[in-house]
């Protein structure tokens, strides 16, 4: 039997479904909006103000003419390749030399070229941001922890570099809470570790917190290597670009830890504590390095010894596709379900078991079961949850964890919408359409989903319905 009998073999057809479930009347969905005051950086600021930021660093102690090594390598960070190229830009002006290496742990596939190939997705080569890029998976030992004697070590251009300065997005991270999670201090420490140093860190972190190990490796970097700083990146509630700001190494970890509140504060949410089913239509590695983000569905069933978040409460979880950024990799799927079967025809296992072994979180790469159409998987989940009336279900579809302003909705939560402030209802709920068993409606996040909120705000309209 070929891969693609077995995958079907574990695909259950819909008629399946409805003779194990029985009458399992669906909700109607309306659309609705959650309403969010933001300020972003305009574009076309971007890259200046990256290089602003950049120029703040101490670079005294760089020689004229030095090698700055610039690390990149987050997925899903909005204008990234602007704000990357303003500061190549920036350290050219001041006579430097800089050179990206790609800080992203284990990540594509942990070869030289599947990490070239990544940042080139991502809108960074050398085309676009005008330098050099080095790629290879090669480290070198820069020191051991104190107590526990644990490795510790480093890109080796990194190491070689006369300076080197982290760029990334400081975010609540999805395995676990502590004073500095996703952000500067942990790209130095998993993602300049390259695949050797992500696996150390997460098999230390099975019995040492990666809240207590991320800061200690961090400062010790900072004393061992030329890290003469980061480039701090927030994004609002929109996924645009908030701030940008050049953090020093004195006081490195207290301003990413206060960065790291105010990303807590604006990151976009489910706007209710208590849902029946979720409806995610994609999971991915750039909108969360668990495919679903942890913190916006509050499960974190495969992170050892790291509680999972307080809320919301969701009862089902059914996950529609991967992304096509994602290439594959499923990692986080395990969190679902019910799962469709586009999904499993899109998994790369190998590049998806990498993943979850580097960082020891293999339970998150589980197959959930498999359904046929997206009817299947509204019965599968709605059938398991309970007694509840169609009028009273709390049902949401989502376009993935990251895109949260607009949401179909069930009635019960449209009617909830009507009495709240922060919530707008852009339709009314009417029955959902099926075509052989899958939603007629998109997903409400698309490429011009930007000009469609400007539209919404001046005109009061709203986006197709479901």
């Amino acid at each position: 039997m070929d891969l693609n009998e077995t995958r079907d073999t574990l695909v259950v057809p819909e008629a399946s479904i409805r003779d194990a479930c029985g009458e399992t009347p669906l909700p109607d969905f309306g659309v609705i909006e959650q309403v969010w005051e933001t300020d972003p950086i305009p574009r076309d600021e971007i890259a200046d103000r990256a290089g602003d930021a950049f120029g703040t660093l101490p670079l005294d102690d760089v020689p004229a003419g030095g090698e700055i090594a610039l690390g990149v390598g987050s997925r899903g960070i909005g204008n990234l390749e602007q704000i990357v190229a303003g500061v190549v830009a920036e350290a050219k002006s001041r006579g430097y030399e800089p050179f990206i290496f790609p800080a992203m742990g284990s990540h594509g596939g942990a070869t030289d070229e599947g990490q070239r190939e990544m940042l080139a997705d991502l809108g960074v080569d050398e085309s676009t941001v005008g330098c050099e890029i080095r790629s290879s998976m090669e480290v070198v030992e820069v020191g051991r922890t104190a107590d526990r004697d644990v490795p510790v070590v480093a890109d080796a251009n990194a190491v070689e570099a006369d300076a080197i300065v982290p760029i990334n997005r400081i975010k609540p991270h999805t395995d676990f809470d502590g004073t500095v999670e996703s952000g500067l201090s942990k790209m130095l420490v998993i993602g300049m570790g390259k695949q050797r140093g992500a696996k150390i860190a997460h098999d230390w972190a099975v019995n040492w917190s990666l809240r207590n190990m991320i800061p200690e490796i961090t400062e010790q970097l900072l004393a061992e290597l030329p890290v003469v700083g980061g480039v701090a990146i927030l994004e609002d509630q929109r996924d645009e670009t908030a701030l940008l700001e050049g953090v020093p190494p004195e006081g490195f970890l207290d301003r990413e830890a206060e960065l790291l509140e105010t990303a807590y504060d604006v990151m976009p949410k489910l706007p209710f504590e208590d849902i029946d089913v979720l409806v995610l239509d994609a999971q991915g590695k750039e909108i969360s390095g668990q495919g679903m983000d942890t913190n916006v569905i509050g499960r974190r069933p495969f992170a050892i010894q790291e509680p999972e978040p307080e809320s919301p409460d969701i009862k089902r979880i059914y996950t529609r596709s991967l992304t096509e950024t994602t290439h594959g990799n499923a990692m986080g799927m395990g969190s679902a379900d019910f799962v469709h079967a586009s999904l499993l025809g899109e998994i790369e296992m190998p590049t998806t078991l990498i993943n979850a072994l580097t960082a020891s979180t293999t339970r998150g790469v589980r197959i959930p079961p498999v359904v046929e159409t997206d009817r299947a998987g509204m019965i599968a989940a709605l059938s398991t949850i309970g007694i509840v009336g169609t009028d009273d279900v709390r049902v949401l579809r989502a376009a993935d964890t990251m895109h949260l302003q607009r949401l179909y909705a069930s009635t019960a939560l449209v009617e909830e919408a009507h009495e709240r402030d922060d919530l707008r209802v852009v339709e009314e709920p009417t029955p959902i359409e099926f075509e052989s068993g899958d939603f007629v409606a998109p997903s409400l996040h698309t490429a011009d989903e930007h000009e469609d909120e400007t539209r919404t705000d001046e005109n009061g309209g709203g986006c197709s319905g479901p």
